[in-house]
C-alpha cells in the first residue's frame, strides 16, 4: 500500500530556522546591550501607547461590565463555556424571581384571606416583575455594549497585535542585517549582507506602514464605543424606570392595605396610640388630648375633636418640690375611653 507523505520544503524549513535563531541572537544582544536596536518614530509609538491602553481599559470594562450584570462567578464560566460551544445559554430564575416565587408560596400558606399572607403575595408578585426586569436589562445591555466591545478585542485588536508582532520580527531581522553588514570581513560577504539589509528594510518599512494605519484606526473606533455607551445608558434608565414604578405602584397598594389607626393629638402634637400613655414636661401644667375622628358636625369642617383636659398641680401642701423631669398625664384608660367612643370605621389614617 502507498503512502502519500505530505510535501516538505526543507529549504523553507531550515531558512525559517535560521531567521528565528538570527532573531534570538539579536535579541539577547539587545538585551545584553552589545546590539544597537532601530527606534520607532515618537508618532508611531505614540500610537502603539494608546492601542496597548484601549485593548487594557477595553478588558477591564467588558469584564467588570459582566460582573455587575451577572454577578455570580459561576454563571459568567457557564455562559462562557456555551457561548464557545455556540449553544443557546441555559434559562436560569433570577434571585428576585426565586424570592417572589418563595413569597408567593408562603402567602398562599398563610392565608390569602388575611393580611400577611394577602401582601406576602403581592410583594412576590412585584419581586417577579423586578426579575423580568432584570432579565431583559441583561440581555440588553450584552446586546448593546458587551458584544460590540468583545467583538473590537476579538477582531481589530488581535489584528493589531498579530500585526505588531510581525514588526518586530522585521525589526530583529532588520538589526541583524545591519550587524551581519559591519561585521562582513570579505567584498563578497558585504555585498550580500548589503543586499539582505535592502530587502530586510523594505519589508520592515512596509509592515510598519500597515501596523500603523491599523493603530492610527484606533481613534475611529472610540467613536462607535460612545454609541454603544449611550445605548448602555438608555438601557439603564429605562429598567431603572420599570423598577421604580412596580416599586410605586406596590407602595401605594400594601397602603390600600393597611388597618386604620386612631389619630392622637396631645398639645397640638400627633402621637402614636401604641406607645403608650403621653408624658408631660416640666413647663407645662395641662394636658389637652384630641382623638380625631372623620365627620363633624360643623358645616365648615370635615373633622370632629373629641377634647379632654387634665390639669397638673405641681405645687404641694407642704410647700414646692422639685417636679420630675417627666410624668405620665393621661393612663391607659383615657385613652381607652377616647378610642372607645370613636367610631373606629370612621377614623382616619396616619
Amino acid at each position: 500500500m502507498n503512502i502519500k507523505m505530505p510535501d516538505f520544503d526543507v529549504k523553507k524549513f531550515v531558512k525559517d530556522a535560521g531567521s528565528t535563531l538570527s532573531r534570538v541572537v539579536q535579541l539577547t544582544e539587545e538585551k545584553l546591550g552589545t546590539s544597537e536596536k532601530t527606534e520607532m518614530d515618537r508618532h508611531f509609538e505614540h500610537l502603539s501607547e494608546r492601542s496597548d491602553c484601549a485593548r487594557t481599559w477595553t478588558e477591564k470594562i467588558v469584564r467588570d461590565t459582566e460582573a455587575a450584570l451577572i454577578p455570580n462567578p459561576a454563571n459568567r464560566v457557564e455562559d462562557f463555556i456555551f457561548e464557545k460551544i455556540e449553544k443557546q445559554k441555559p434559562k436560569r430564575l433570577s434571585n428576585l424571581e426565586y424570592l417572589g416565587l418563595d413569597m408567593i408560596e408562603g402567602g398562599g400558606e398563610f392565608g390569602q384571606d388575611g393580611a400577611y399572607g394577602s401582601a406576602l403575595i403581592k410583594v412576590g408578585q412585584a419581586e417577579q416583575k423586578l426579575g423580568s426586569c432584570e432579565r431583559d436589562f441583561i440581555g440588553s445591555a450584552g446586546m448593546c455594549f458587551i458584544q460590540p466591545l468583545k467583538k473590537f478585542l476579538e477582531g481589530e485588536m488581535k489584528t493589531i497585535t498579530k500585526e505588531k508582532g510581525i514588526l518586530e520580527s522585521k525589526r530583529l531581522d532588520l538589526d541583524a542585517c545591519k550587524n551581519r553588514v559591519r561585521k562582513a570581513r570579505s567584498m563578497l560577504g558585504q555585498q550580500t549582507a548589503e543586499r539582505d539589509l535592502r530587502v530586510a528594510q523594505s519589508e520592515f518599512d512596509r509592515q510598519a506602514e500597515i501596523t500603523k494605519l491599523l493603530l492610527e484606526g484606533i481613534s475611529t473606533t472610540q467613536a462607535t464605543h460612545l454609541r454603544h455607551l449611550h445605548a448602555l445608558v438608555e438601557s439603564q434608565v429605562r429598567y431603572y424606570g420599570q423598577c421604580n414604578k412596580i416599586m410605586n405602584d406596590l407602595q401605594r397598594e400594601l397602603a390600600s392595605m393597611r388597618p386604620p389607626t386612631p389619630r392622637l393629638r396631645v398639645n397640638s402634637e400627633d402621637v402614636d396610640l401604641t406607645s403608650g400613655p403621653p408624658y408631660l414636661s416640666p413647663s407645662q401644667n395641662q394636658l389637652s388630648v384630641q382623638l380625631l375622628t372623620q365627620g363633624s358636625n360643623s358645616p365648615n369642617s370635615n373633622q370632629h375633636w373629641q377634647q379632654q383636659t387634665i390639669t397638673l398641680h405641681t405645687m404641694a401642701e407642704e410647700g414646692p418640690k422639685p417636679v420630675p423631669a417627666s410624668f405620665p398625664i393621661v393612663d391607659d384608660s383615657v385613652i381607652a375611653e377616647l378610642v372607645a367612643n370613636s367610631d373606629p370605621n370612621d377614623i382616619s389614617v396616619l
